[in-house]
């Protein structure tokens, strides 16, 4: 585990510590649970951004489409096959 030395804004630094001791929790465990949600909260908005870039090319469109088509297709040919 590496070691991380920061420093914090005496209000939200105040604020840490006061729900570290209400949580009965070390101030390090509430940074790292944060950090965590705020990171995958970046990947979620960068994940949005992609998906609407790809929204509007319309080769991905296409490709996409094509890919529905060939697996409506085969769910045809289950259908077809079961009920025989």
């Amino acid at each position: 585990m590496q070691v991380f030395t920061s420093s914090l804004p005496d209000p939200l630094f105040e604020a840490l510590s006061n729900k570290a001791t209400e949580l009965k929790v070390p101030k390090n465990k509430i940074i790292e649970k944060a950090l965590l949600l705020y990171l995958e909260q970046l990947n979620k908005v960068s994940y949005i951004k992609s998906y609407q870039q790809m929204s509007e090319d319309t080769d991905i469109l296409q490709l996409a489409e094509e890919g529905m088509h060939a697996y409506f297709t085969q769910l045809n040919q289950l259908d077809d096959h079961e009920t025989r």
